[in-house]
Order: C-alpha cells, then sequence, then structure tokens
C-alpha cells in the first residue's frame, strides 16, 4: 500500500488541532488534518462553545426583557419556536465549519476525514489509507464524562451534546453538575422554559473560581433555577413511562423525584482510546489523559499531544496556544521563556473570569496577596444597566506591588479579563492598571478603581491608603 508522505500530521479537527495545521502550514510545512467527524471544529464548534455561548445569547434576551419591568418597560411572554431556533443556531456552526474548510484548502492543508490510528510511531493509517510523516500531533479532545450510574440507555437523560440540541423544552429538568455546563445550560433552559433543578455533589458552584465571585452567580441562579442543591447526591436514575425517576440523597434525606430530563454535566474525559497508542507504547495516566513533557511532546519523542486530551486546563483557547507551541518546537523556533497566563471564563448570568493566582491558590500555596475588590455598585456603567450584581477582584505583591491575578464577576466578565491576563503577562503593576485611562462609562473602568483602591484614592469607593 502507498502512503502519503507529510512533514506532520495533525490527528483531530478542533480548536488544537486546526490551529496546529494551520499553523504549521504557514510555517512551510507540509500537512495533513485528520478528522473523525464529517466536518471540522470539533467539539468547541459543534457541540460545545460556541452553540452554547449562541443559545446562552437567547436566554440573555429572554432574562433581559424580563428584567426591563422594573425600569417600566413591559414585553409580552415570548414565544419559543424550537425548529427556527434550530435552524438559526446550525447556520451558525455551518457558515465557521464552512470558513474552516476555505481556510484549509487555502493553505494548502490536506483535510482527511476519518478514523486514525497509529500504524507504526512514523505510519498513521485512517480507514485503510496510510500517511507517513516525520512528526505527528495528537488533539482528538475530549468527550462528556457518564459514570456508570447514570447510563441507563434512555435518551432522556442526555449530556451536554444531547442538551445543545433543544429537542424539546422539558417541563422539568434535572442537572447533575454545579460546574460551568451545567450551569450555563441550566441557564438556557430556564430561559426557554423548564423548571430547573441543579443537584451538586459538593458543597459549592464553579468550584474552579474564587467563592466570592461564585456566590454572585449563585444568588442571581436562585432566582432563576427552581432550586440550587449542594451536598445534593444522586444515587440511582430509572426510566419510567412518564418521565426518569431519580433517587437522591439531599440535606440527610433519601428521597426519589420525577423529571421529564436529566442532564448529566459531571465533567469530561479524553478522547484517546482507539489510536493505537498502547502499540507506540505512549504514556497515559489513570483517567486516560496523554501523558506529556513541557514542550508538548509524549514519551515517543516526535509526537505530540495538545489541548483536552493531555489534561490540564480543558479550554479551546488552552488548545491554540498548546498547538503553536507545539509547532514552534517541531520547528525549533521556541519562543523566548516567559509566563503563559490562562484565563477563564464561565459564560453563566452574570459571568465569571479569572486568569493568574486566585484567592484560593494564595492560600493554599502560601502566596503573598493584597486582595482588593471593586463592587459595582458604585460603578456607573453597572447602574446604568440595572447590573451592579458584579465585583472586580486584584490581587497584588503586597512587595513588589505586581499583579498577581485578577476575578471579575459580572455582565461581559469575559471581554474584560483579556486586559488583565496581559497585564500579569507583561508584568505589570497596580500603578500601571491604575494609570490605564479607560473611557467612561465602561466597565472597564472597574480595572482602574480597584488598582487604585490599593493606594487609597479610587475615585468612587473609599479605601484607606495602603500603609
Amino acid at each position: 500500500m502507498e502512503a502519503t508522505e507529510t512533514d506532520i500530521v495533525v490527528i483531530g479537527g478542533g480548536p488544537g488541532g486546526y490551529t496546529a495545521a494551520f499553523y504549521a502550514a504557514a510555517k512551510g510545512q507540509r500537512v495533513v488534518l485528520v478528522e473523525k467527524a464529517r466536518r471540522l471544529g470539533g467539539v468547541c464548534l459543534n457541540s460545545g462553545c460556541i452553540p452554547s455561548k449562541a443559545l446562552l445569547h437567547v436566554a440573555k434576551v429572554v432574562h433581559e426583557a424580563k428584567c426591563v419591568e422594573s425600569c417600566g418597560i413591559e414585553f409580552p411572554k415570548p414565544a419559543i419556536h424550537l425548529s427556527k431556533l434550530r435552524n438559526w443556531k446550525d447556520a451558525i456552526l455551518i457558515k465557521l465549519t464552512h470558513g474552516l474548510m476555505s481556510l484549509a484548502g487555502r493553505r494548502n492543508v490536506t483535510v482527511i476525514f476519518g478514523e486514525a490510528r497509529f500504524h507504526s510511531s512514523k505510519v498513521l493509517e485512517v480507514d485503510g489509507q496510510r500517511i507517513s510523516f516525520d512528526h505527528a500531533i495528537i488533539a482528538t479532545g475530549s468527550a462528556p464524562a457518564v459514570p456508570k450510574i447514570f447510563n441507563i440507555n434512555d435518551k432522556r437523560v442526555m449530556t451536554s451534546t444531547e442538551a445543545l440540541e433543544i429537542d424539546d423544552i422539558p417541563s422539568d429538568l434535572l442537572v447533575v453538575g454545579g460546574g460551568y455546563i451545567g450551569m450555563e445550560l441550566g441557564t438556557v433552559y430556564a430561559a426557554l422554559g423548564s423548571q430547573v433543578v441543579v443537584a451538586e455533589a459538593l458543597g459549592g458552584i464553579l468550584l474552579g473560581a474564587d467563592p466570592d465571585l461564585a456566590r454572585i452567580v449563585q444568588d442571581r441562579a436562585m432566582k432563576i433555577f427552581s432550586q440550587i442543591r449542594l451536598n445534593a447526591k444522586v444515587t440511582g436514575l430509572k426510566a419510567e413511562g412518564s418521565g426518569i425517576r431519580v433517587a437522591m440523597e439531599f440535606e440527610g434525606i433519601r428521597k426519589e423525584e420525577r423529571y421529564d430530563r436529566v442532564l448529566v454535566a459531571v465533567g469530561r474525559v479524553p478522547i484517546s482510546g482507539n489510536l493505537g497508542l498502547e502499540k507506540l507504547k505512549i504514556a497515559v495516566d489513570e483517567k486516560g489523559f496523554i501523558r506529556v513533557d513541557k514542550k508538548h511532546r509524549t514519551t515517543v519523542s516526535h509526537i505530540y499531544a495538545v489541548g483536552d486530551v493531555a489534561g490540564g486546563m480543558l479550554l479551546a483557547h488552552k488548545a491554540s496556544r498548546d498547538a503553536k507551541a507545539a509547532v514552534d518546537h517541531i520547528l525549533r523556533e521556541d519562543p523566548p521563556e516567559g509566563r503563559d497566563v490562562m484565563p477563564a471564563v464561565v459564560f453563566t448570568d452574570p459571568e465569571v473570569a479569572w486568569c493568574g493566582v486566585t484567592e484560593e491558590e494564595s492560600r493554599s500555596n502560601h502566596i503573598p496577596a493584597q486582595i482588593v475588590k471593586f463592587p459595582w455598585g458604585a460603578s456607573g456603567r453597572a447602574a446604568s444597566m440595572d447590573r451592579t450584581d458584579g465585583m472586580t477582584k486584584l490581587l497584588i505583591d503586597p512587595k513588589t506591588e505586581e499583579i498577581l491575578g485578577v476575578g471579575i464577576c459580572g455582565v461581559g466578565a469575559g471581554e474584560l479579563i483579556g486586559e488583565a491576563s496581559l497585564a500579569i503577562q507583561m508584568g505589570a503593576k497596580a500603578a500601571d492598571l491604575a494609570r490605564g485611562i479607560r473611557p467612561h462609562p465602561t466597565l472597564s473602568e472597574t480595572l482602574t478603581e480597584c488598582a487604585e483602591m490599593f493606594y487609597g484614592h479610587s475615585t468612587n469607593v473609599f479605601s484607606r491608603k495602603r500603609g
């Protein structure tokens, strides 16, 4: 069998995969991009980030229409046309995936659709076709975790993938898991008319975020959802004619309840099986994540792994960053040593975003930090939007005054965190942030005011001068 020859083969067409392929091609490499599904974009574009944000936009409009009643404006109850909603969402995905295919063609990236498996350390097999390569980058991503207790083979028990299809609007929806996926999709279904109960096994929601930021989200979610149950453990599911019978332990009581649908949002697992990794002795950890070094190399030095399949923060922008770093290393073009500051955003209402050192990390790792918090109740822009339920928080080194971390909860927090991430990456100090001129009235001013509070001269909030 004659093999296709290439410099770099990339397995997986999501943000890590297509970024690696396009970047390597721009650097003059011959590239083959292999994708198991029939269109590029991966989970993020097709059944994750993009469709969920489209639906969250709809949810935001619905909630805002109701919230302006306090401003003297009333709208009739919205009519939900699911087929139109699905068609609108799907049209966005189709447009973006077509755009990726067009870019692949213009960059001379060969795209092959099919199931990839390593035939040897230098040959990949895709549905009978062989590809000979010098380097490989594995970017196969992750999938929703479905613990055995939830696997009852009933379509009314959904993961995020099925939930984003919006087949119907259940009257009663149980969301198992109070992480970002559960909270985001719970918000969507609540806006569409479902009575949503969130059951989180641990003592708080959004455990990656600092509790003071997550609490703001929880307080608002309590007005949107029927209930948020913490320390609630689902012990069994059973299909019955009218829905799903759920057994749960909550507040020391075991109870059974019926729901029309159940959304399982308890995490994600790597897609690393069926690649033939064991044949090459590529190491994976106990959860199936591929082990890599700081250069994203696997235990086979010319094979790399990036994004979700390699573990760490399961974020699309991290996958893209990993991809470029891997290509740079393959081409021996490593950038100068520096710190990557990886922002995280949860697109709830309000949004939560953070980067650098969190308050929890500073305590557990004994990192000295002075914490300054600016309440959005003192922001003119937040007040004019009737959204003062927010906070901007800085963690500042008390000796050097360098910004260590930033946390923001509020409307548009995801759009604000980019500036904060860049500030930390560039080693900015609180004085640099305080001196920045930001337009008024905007939410970006909360970064200025928070930094000024560190010095005791915030315009809109009284704070004592730092000793």
